[in-house]
């Protein structure tokens, strides 16, 4: 593996020039350009947010600041995996011409949607410095320091199962399908609608407090907790339908379990590509 590494690094050119493509042809022609990658998530946020305070009667001060903090993490984390699973079969003609390491291809459609992340976060910092001083919303506490190790970590996880997403769909083109379908059942098992302290207070309704860890150790159900909890304040006054839910404390010991998780799916990610990526051109 060190050798791969020592040679994928003297591709890093090509994998920047890949991913400045990525950007450019995703806003070709578009007057708008990186805002149009914001409009489906504020969209979406807005529509959630009428559904869940007027509709599912969940009274969340500021509800649309603790739904985008998760939903943004979540939208990488979707469009990562989605493009990764096209990614070696829309590069078949070069596959079969040129030479070059194969993983910088799902390499780059990460580091695209990265950038996309990172400029998403910035317009979510300038929100929330809106709602600190014109709507006397609470301050960006020290916490907020969280977020590159957050943003890392997750970045490993995504990294890891495009390799393993890119690789499989090389052979079993049924992936991107199933995919598809895994990625709108595990958005609403993720906590980015509601706070996770909804599924402990349920949990713990049922004497089942042990499934709430398992739960939480899911890497994403781990970050969107810490996303949430480092980058605004605790939710003081929840109350679901009448009932209130008290506000869990961040578990840092999850989140690191839930960290190292994210590192192992990395490294097995990438040994997984590379032990099939000389049958790449063959197989396309």
């Amino acid at each position: 593996m060190a050798d791969e590494l020592r040679e994928l690094f003297k591709y890093r050119y090509l994998l920047s020039q890949l991913v400045v493509r990525d950007i450019k042809v995703r806003y070709r022609n578009s007057l708008l350009g990186f805002f149009w990658s914001l409009a489906n998530p504020l969209l979406q946020v807005a529509t959630i947010t009428v559904v869940i305070k007027y509709v599912m009667q969940m009274d969340i001060p500021n509800y649309s600041a603790y739904l985008l903090v998760g939903y943004l993490p979540w939208m990488f984390f979707q469009m990562a995996l989605l493009d990764s699973s096209q990614v070696v079969l829309a590069h078949r003609d070069l596959l079969r011409k040129v030479y070059f390491p194969r993983e910088v291809l799902p390499l780059s459609v990460v580091a695209a949607n990265l950038v996309h992340y990172l400029l998403a976060m910035v317009v979510f910092f300038a929100y929330l410095l809106f709602y600190r001083f014109f709507m006397h919303g609470a301050p960006i506490g020290i916490s907020a320091l969280w977020l590159p190790v957050l943003m890392a970590l997750q970045t490993a996880l995504v990294i890891g199962l495009a390799f393993f997403i890119s690789c499989l769909n090389v052979f079993y083109e049924d992936v991107k399908y199933l995919l598809t379908v895994l990625l709108n059942v595990f958005f609403y098992l993720t906590p980015v609608m509601y706070p996770a302290e909804l599924v402990y207070k349920k949990l713990s309704n049922m004497h089942s407090l042990w499934l709430y860890k398992v739960y939480m150790l899911v890497p994403m159900n781990a970050l969107t907790d810490a996303y949430r909890k480092t980058l605004l304040p605790p939710i003081r006054a929840l109350t679901i339908k009448g009932t209130p839910v008290t506000s869990q404390p961040l578990d840092y010991g999850t989140l690191a379990v839930a960290g190292a998780v994210c590192i192992l799916v990395a490294a097995a990610g990438y040994a997984f590509f590379n032990a099939r990526k000389s049958v790449f051109a063959e197989r396309l």
